[in-house]
């Protein structure tokens, strides 16, 4: 294994619409080691999101290069990406997380199925991480009738399903109370601690920011020192 679970260098990107361009990054880095947490703040409209949808492989950048535990991401097949991302890392966006047509039970065996683990597995990973997040009584409720606390509770219990190496979260506590935002943070240290998970939380919320172990700052598309 390499010393950064996530290795991120010269990364460009430029949005175009007809002939107007857009430069979202400019040559940003970014390096993760296993069981760090990371916040990233700034401005809006630096580029942060943008970095994140990158990071997870879910855009292409312009230029630069996204190492995940040394495998290339920006060199892979859309499928490779996709496998990568499933086994690999863990999202969660400020909303839109869960599948509408789940309930919350399915939204979390959803990743685990899709990777071909076993039923009884999966099974016993959803119950577990229900009780974790405290929603068992709440397994087959529609995302729907979930209030935005045991939303984002569910859409981290997605996020972190599969175990995974990096876990990205897109201003994870945006919308939600104190309390709810103490609880959202507390999953992330777990899955922190008991795996040793690699944690980027893009943030305009200073007490997410007191959580890492390490602050950013991005400006005008380029990450700046502690």
């Amino acid at each position: 294994m390499t010393e950064f679970l996530v290795e991120a260098t010269g990364l460009y990107h430029i949005y175009r619409e007809r002939d107007v361009e857009t430069v979202a990054l400019r040559g940003a880095r970014l390096a993760l080691r296993p069981g760090s947490w990371t916040s990233l703040t700034g401005p809006s409209g630096s580029g942060k999101s943008t970095l994140l949808q990158i990071l997870a492989g879910l855009l292409t950048p312009t230029a630069g290069a996204v190492l995940v535990d040394g495998d290339d991401m920006t060199r892979m097949t859309p499928d490779e990406r996709a496998r990568c991302r499933r086994r690999r890392i863990g999202v969660v966006l400020q909303r839109d997380n869960l599948h509408p047509g789940l309930d919350v039970a399915g939204n979390i065996a959803l990743p685990l199925r899709l990777d071909g683990q076993p039923a009884g597995a999966i099974r016993d990973r959803v119950g577990t991480l229900l009780d974790e997040v405290g929603l068992a009584d709440r397994r087959h409720r529609w995302p729907a009738r979930l209030s935005g606390g045991e939303a984002q509770r569910a859409a981290v219990a997605v996020a972190v399903a599969a175990r995974p190496a990096v876990l990205l979260a897109d201003e994870p506590t945006g919308e939600l109370d104190e309390r709810s935002t103490s609880a959202v943070l507390d999953l992330l240290e777990a899955a922190r601690a008991a795996h040793g998970t690699a944690i980027l939380t893009v943030t305009h919320n200073p007490a997410v920011a007191e959580r890492a172990g390490r602050s950013l700052v991005m400006r005008d598309g380029v990450i700046g020192d502690d």
